[in-house]
């Protein structure tokens, strides 16, 4: 069976990146390992000093809840798919957590959905280079529309 390690957050559930994963199982048996690296905000934390009680909760946690929420609905996909799957909420800065991954266990290769670049973040941190500088699968690097807002 064939394992796949994908990394994507914002764009899980992204036309293109169903299109692939989709692809992929129509190929032959495979199973997912999802990484949905939480996306980092300027204000992490409350900016009020000092801090007082507000009914809405920092933008990290906004943040979290998003990539849990991205990160659910498409396991739930691809289990109705019939496809084993797992998957982890991690940093936003994804290499040392796919360096991780590769080292206990044995993938096909790493599938990396980015927003398209103009808009990407993960473009501007040269994470698809870094992903393929501490790999040593061959790294997929596809630009994704974003997933549906959860």
């Amino acid at each position: 069976m064939t394992r796949y390690l994908v990394v994507a957050n914002q764009t899980l559930g992204g036309d293109q990146l169903v299109h692939r994963l989709d692809e992929l199982m129509s190929a032959g048996p495979c199973t997912f390992r999802l990484l949905a690296p939480v996306t980092q905000t300027e204000g992490f934390h409350q900016w009020d000093y000092p801090p007082i009680d507000r009914a809405i909760p920092d933008a990290g946690v906004i943040a979290r809840a998003l990539a849990e929420g991205r990160l659910e609905h498409e396991i739930v996909r691809l289990r109705r798919a019939g496809v084993e799957v797992s998957g982890d909420v991690v940093d936003a800065d994804p290499v040392d957590r796919v360096r991780q991954e590769l080292g206990e266990g044995q993938f096909e290769a790493v599938i990396l959905a980015t927003l398209p670049h103009r808009l990407s973040r993960w473009m501007v941190m040269d994470v698809p280079h870094r992903i393929t500088r501490a790999s040593h699968v061959p790294v997929i690097h596809l630009e994704s529309s974003p997933g549906p807002s959860l």
